[in-house]
This record gives structure tokens, sequence and C-alpha cells, in this order.
């Protein structure tokens, strides 16, 4: 079966703390907010922490 594609996503890969998992799936559930969502607003966080530029709307793509 063929991937779907993504216009404004890029699927990608990684793994959670075993402990984290229960926690983000309650999360999801509770906020009725998608994990991918979810998992973009922590990046975006982390980005802002660390004092990396996010592009604006104008820049996007």
């Amino acid at each position: 079966m063929a991937e779907p594609f993504l216009k404004y996503r890029t699927r990608f890969t990684s793994s959670l703390k075993n402990e984290l998992v229960p926690l983000f799936d309650r999360l999801a559930k509770k906020t009725r907010i998608p994990k991918s969502r979810l998992l973009d607003e922590a990046i975006e966080d982390l980005l802002t922490k660390y004092n990396i530029e996010l592009p604006t709307e104008d820049t996007k793509d």
C-alpha cells in the first residue's frame, strides 16, 4: 500500500520514553487535539526556548 501524500506536513519517525506515551495519549484524548498538532506546539516551544526564529506566515511554503 502506498504512503499517502502529505502536502503540508513531513512524516518522520522518533521515539519517546515509555512513561511519556500514556500521558501523551491522555492529553490528546482529553484536549481532542491531534498528536501531530501537539507535537508541532512542543517543537515550536523548544525552538523558541533556544532562540531559533520561526518562519512567519509570509515565508511558509
